[in-house]
């Protein structure tokens, strides 16, 4: 058995990330999961691109400020204690707007993990 308590403040951000990312997965000891804590200023993006996934299902969960969410068929919003979540297949890029009043604080789920299950996409 095997247990771990992750403060995500503790862990350094990944580097080079248009925004605040800090990467739980490996700290907590998961390897059928991903888990990212994001912290967006205004003007700032979640991933590196638009983009969808073949296999992996995601899920943001917002713990404070708003998560803009573009897709092909419009802006998806979710404020504090929501849960956005996205199908394998679905473009989506994710960003706090430039005129929001605050950053914006989100706990990313993938599953499973993969880094060469993502695809830019271009609308």
């Amino acid at each position: 058995m095997g247990y771990h308590v992750v403060d995500s403040d503790e862990v350094e951000p990944d580097p080079d990330r248009p925004c605040t990312r800090r990467s739980l997965s490996d700290p907590a000891g998961l390897t059928q999961m991903a888990i990212n804590r994001y912290t967006a200023d205004p003007g700032e993006e979640l991933p590196l691109a638009y983009h969808y996934h073949d296999d992996q299902e995601e899920a943001f969960y917002v713990l404070s400020g708003t998560l803009h969410v573009d897709t092909p068929e419009g802006t998806l919003e979710a404020g504090p204690n929501a849960l956005l979540t996205v199908e394998p297949g679905s473009p989506q890029f994710a960003y706090n707007p430039a005129d929001a009043d605050e950053p914006v604080d989100v706990v990313a789920i993938g599953a499973p993990p993969s880094a060469d299950d993502v695809h830019a996409y271009d609308p």
